[in-house]
Order: C-alpha cells, then structure tokens, then sequence
C-alpha cells in the first residue's frame, strides 16, 4: 500500500492558535510543505493566505502535490454567500481541492432548506470551476443517526443535480478536528462514525480526519473505505508504514 498517496497532510492552525508569530506560522507551513514535496503526499491542506506560497514552492520542485484549503472553517455557521465568496478567493489563489464546513449547527436545528441550498450552490461552484469539493459534517457534534442523515442527504442531492461523473469529486469528510468535546471524547474520525459515512454516502467518495496518527489506524480506515485520510501525523504514518513493511519481510 502507498499510504502517501492517501494523506491530506494538514496543518491548519493560525499564529494566535499557535502561540507564535505570524512569520513563525509561515515557516512552520514551508517545512510542511518541504516535507510533502519529500514524501509526495496527496494533497497539502493549508489556510487560503498561504495557497500562493505553497503553490510556488511546489511549482519549483515539479512537485505532484495538491493544494487544499477550507471553507466556512471552523464552525460552518457562514452564510452561503460567504462560503462561496471564500470558494472564489481559494480557487482564485491555485487551490486544487476545498473542505467546506457543513453548517452543522442549522442541520441539528432542522433548517433542511438551508443545508440543501448550501450543498447545491457550493457543490456547483466546485464542480463547474473543475475542483474537489469535500463536506465536513463534524461528525463529533452529531447522533449517530444524524451522521447517518446527513451523509445519505449529501449524497441524495449530488446525485439529483449532479452527474453520477461528478460523485468522483464530491467528498463527505468526518471533522475539522477543531471541535470542543466534554470529557475528551473523540473529536474526529473513529471507524465507527467511518462506517456509517461510508454505508449511507458512497458512491460519493469519503475522508477520514481528525486524530488518525499511526499506519496502523489509517490502514484500518482504508480497509473500512475510507478514500483520503486528513492528518497532521503523516510523516509518522509513512515511517509506520515502511518500518510495518520491514518487518513483515523476515
């Protein structure tokens, strides 16, 4: 298995959330990216202010990583126009994928019409500008049964405005990785929430995100169904994987 080329390296943090300085912040995304130029990742998740940077180094090491940034992030609570004025800006600076933050908040409220106005208008900008486009549900804010809703709506309305070509670059994605939870309960992906995206989402494709960090749980994912992994942890998941590999020669 290459695992490489399943990971969303992320790093998503602004300089205040950081505790360090803006420039700090800077450097810490140039060696990220040095570091998915080295190990040719799949995709480079950052904030949209750095797409130009990233763009460059990357275009200087002829390098086959994508860019990806996030939309309405973190809590999703922006409005439609918003989110779509945010789509235009990432796409306008080079980005190759985007992880819109589903409002998750209106969804639990019941306001149907708003998500579904949501998902169709972003959905659409995505998809006619020739991008990826991936849904966060935050799935640690959600039931188990409505994990299961939104994801069969999500791709109940891709599937009745779109082509069945377009499910290709239409993802669900379990979290930002940002959310609050009370007594340390899981904030991203498990693979009992995977399991459920997946069953109720597919043919649309799948990304699993937040707090996979070993070879050995990404594995578990992909073997799940999982088509994207989003971590910060990928270069230990690779050493994981070569370090598994040797092993499993003698």
């Amino acid at each position: 298995m290459k695992i490489h080329q399943f990971l969303d390296v992320t790093y998503l943090k602004t300089a205040t959330q950081a505790g360090i300085t803006e420039s700090e912040n800077l450097e810490v995304v140039e060696s990220l990216t040095e570091e998915a130029i080295a190990y040719n990742y799949k995709l480079l998740m950052i904030r949209t202010k750095y797409i130009p940077k990233v763009k460059k180094l990357l275009r200087n090491a002829n390098a086959t990583t994508l860019i990806g940034t996030v939309i309405g992030f973190h809590e999703g609570t922006s409005s439609v126009t918003k989110k779509l004025e945010e789509a235009e800006e990432a796409i306008r600076l080079g980005a190759d994928e985007l992880d819109f933050v589903l409002n998750y908040s209106a969804f639990k409220e019941g306001d149907f019409q708003l998500i579904d106005q949501e998902i169709i208008a972003c959905t659409r900008y995505c998809l006619e500008n020739q991008k990826v486009i991936k849904w966060i549900i935050e799935t640690a804010a959600l039931t188990n049964e409505e994990i299961v809703v939104i994801s069969q709506r999500i791709r109940e309305i891709v599937l009745k405005h779109f082509t069945i070509a377009s499910a290709k670059n239409v993802f669900v994605k379990s979290s930002t990785g940002f959310y609050k939870t009370a007594n340390n309960f899981p904030n991203g992906a498990t693979l009992e929430n995977m399991r459920l995206i997946i069953v109720h989402s597919k043919p649309l494709k799948v990304k699993a995100a937040g707090g996979i960090k070993t070879f050995q749980m990404a594995e578990q994912m992909i073997a799940l169904g999982v088509d994207r992994i989003g971590t910060s942890s990928a270069k230990e998941i690779v050493k994981n994987e070569i370090n598994t590999n040797k092993i499993n020669q003698y």
